[in-house]
C-alpha cells in the first residue's frame, strides 16, 4: 500500500463518515501515523443526500474530498480501498490493494440499507445510502416524468406518477416533502401536459406516528406539513412485497407504482475477522465499552453508526446519527494520545444537542432537551444547523446560494438526468 515505515504508532481508521474524519482531525499532527482507508475518496454529508434525490441541489454540494480534508495532517495517509478482513493476531488487515499492519485499529464503517431479508424489495426498490444512488433516485424521478408525458397508457402513467417512500424517519419525511414540491411546484410549470393531480406521493410507516424517534408534537406537526404538501400519510403499514410495478402492504392498501424508495432502516456494515459472535448485536453493531474498544480488544475500536454503546440512558445504544459519531471520533482521538502516553481514558458520555426534520419551505420540526417548535423559525434553525455542518466553506456557499434561489424561485435546478437509471423488468 506504499505507507512509509514510521516509528510512530500507527493508527488506521477505516471509513471517511462523520466518525472517521472528525477522528483523523483530533489526531492531526500528533505523535502518530494515521491511515484513513474508504472505498471512495470523498465524504457525504448524509442529512441532504434527499435534496440530490430531489434534484435541489447537485452531489458535489454535499460531498468533500477525504485528501482535501487531510492534506495539512504531515502524518496522515488516505487510500482509496476497501477492507476484506481484519487479522488480529498478526494485527493487520487485508485490503484489496494490499495488506496493511496496525497498531490501532478504528472501524467507522457506518451502516447499510436494510431490507429485513426480503430479497424482492432489495432487488425492485431503490435505496438512498450513497450519492450514485440518490443520482439514480433523481434521473429516475425525471425518467417517469418523461415517460408519463409521451404514453397514451392512463394506468401505465398513473404508476409512473405514484411515488411510495417506505419509512417514516427523517429521510422519509423529508424526502416526501421535497417529491411534494417537486409535484406543486415543478410539475404545473415544467409538464404542463400532464396533470399534476396525478401524481400522488405516499408515506409509509410501520410504526403508529412519523419520526418516531422524536417527540409527539414533533410527529404531529410533520404529518399536519406532509398532508398539507399532499402526501398521502399511512401508519401501521408495512410493506409485504414489491415486484418493480405493485406494492403490496400488511393492511388492504394495494398500488400500482414504478416507484418505490426505500428508507425504511439500516444495519452495521461490519469487516470480516473480528471473532466471536457476542461482538454483533441484531443490526450488526459491534459491542463497545465507554472508551470504544471492541469487546474482547484494546487497540480495536469502533465508533459511529457501527458501533454499540449500551449505557443506563441509552440500553440500546446511541442514536444513529452525525453528532454521537462526531463526539465519539473527536473523544477517541484524545483517548488514544493518553492510551499511548499511559494516562488514563476518558469515558464517552453523549452530549445530546437535539434532533430535527425539515418537511419543505417554511416547514421544520425541532426537538430540543426543554423546548419543542415546529413551523418557520424551525425551518430557518435547520437550515443553519445543516449549512454550518458541511465540510467546507465552498460547498456551504454553493448550498446557500442554491436555497436562496430555490426559495425566491420556488425552483429546484438540478433536474438533470446526466446518467439515466435503468430498472429491472
Amino acid at each position: 500500500m506504499n505507507i512509509p515505515q514510521s516509528s510512530l504508532p500507527r493508527v488506521v481508521i477505516v471509513g471517511g463518515g462523520f466518525a472517521g474524519i472528525n477522528l483523523a482531525k483530533t489526531l492531526a499532527n500528533k505523535k502518530v501515523q494515521v491511515v484513513l482507508i474508504d472505498k471512495r475518496n470523498y465524504h457525504t454529508f448524509q442529512p441532504l443526500l434527499y435534496q440530490v434525490s430531489s434534484a435541489g441541489l447537485e452531489p458535489d454540494s454535499i460531498a468533500y474530498p477525504l485528501r482535501k480534508i487531510i492534506k495539512k495532517h504531515k502524518n496522515t495517509f488516505f487510500r482509496l480501498a476497501e477492507v476484506e478482513n481484519i487479522d488480529t493476531e498478526s494485527q493487520e488487515i487485508t485490503t484489496n490493494i494490499g495488506i496493511l499492519s496496525f497498531d490501532f485499529l478504528v472501524i467507522a464503517t457506518g451502516t447499510k440499507t436494510n431490507y429485513f431479508g426480503n430479497k424482492s424489495i432489495e432487488t425492485y426498490s431503490m435505496p438512498m445510502k450513497k450519492v450514485p444512488q440518490a443520482l439514480n433516485i433523481r434521473s429516475l424521478i425525471l425518467q417517469n416524468f418523461e415517460e408519463a408525458a409521451i404514453t397514451n397508457d392512463k394506468a401505465f402513467r398513473k404508476a409512473l406518477l405514484n411515488f411510495v417512500i417506505v419509512g417514516g424517519g427523517p429521510t422519509g419525511v423529508e424526502l416526501a416533502g421535497a417529491i411534494a414540491e417537486l409535484k406543486n411546484h415543478i410539475l404545473p410549470r415544467d409538464y404542463r401536459d400532464l396533470n399534476a393531480n396525478d401524481m400522488e406521493i405516499y408515506l409509509l410507516e410501520g410504526s403508529p406516528r412519523v419520526l418516531p424517534t422524536m417527540s409527539e408534537h414533533a410527529s404531529k406537526k410533520a404529518e399536519q406539513f406532509l398532508k398539507k404538501l399532499g402526501v398521502h400519510v399511512k401508519c401501521d403499514t408495512f410493506v409485504k412485497d414489491y415486484d418493480g410495478k405493485k406494492v403490496l402492504t400488511n393492511s388492504s392498501l394495494e398500488m400500482e407504482s414504478e416507484t418505490l424508495i426505500w428508507a425504511a432502516g439500516v444495519t452495521g456494515n461490519p469487516v470480516k475477522g473480528l471473532h466471536g459472535k457476542s461482538l454483533l448485536d441484531r443490526i450488526n453493531r459491534y459491542k463497545v465499552n465507554a472508551f470504544n474498544q471492541v469487546e474482547g480488544y484494546t487497540n480495536i475500536f469502533a465508533l459511529g453508526d457501527i458501533a454499540l454503546m449500551q449505557t443506563e440512558d441509552y440500553p440500546k445504544g446511541h442514536p444513529q446519527v452525525a453528532q454521537p459519531a462526531i463526539q465519539q471520533g473527536e473523544l477517541l482521538g484524545k483517548n488514544l494520545i493518553k492510551l499511548i502516553e499511559g494516562k488514563p481514558l476518558k469515558k464517552f458520555k453523549y452530549r445530546d444537542k437535539g434532533s430535527m426534520a425539515t418537511v419543505g419551505r417554511n416547514k421544520a420540526v425541532v426537538d430540543l432537551k426543554h423546548y419543542k417548535f415546529a413551523g418557520f423559525f424551525a425551518w430557518f434553525v435547520w437550515m443553519f444547523i445543516h449549512l454550518m455542518a458541511l465540510v467546507g466553506f465552498r460547498n456551504r456557499v454553493v448550498v446557500f446560494f442554491n436555497w436562496c434561489y430555490n426559495y425566491i424561485n420556488f425552483d429546484k435546478a438540478a433536474r438533470l438526468i446526466i446518467r439515466p437509471f435503468h430498472k429491472l423488468n
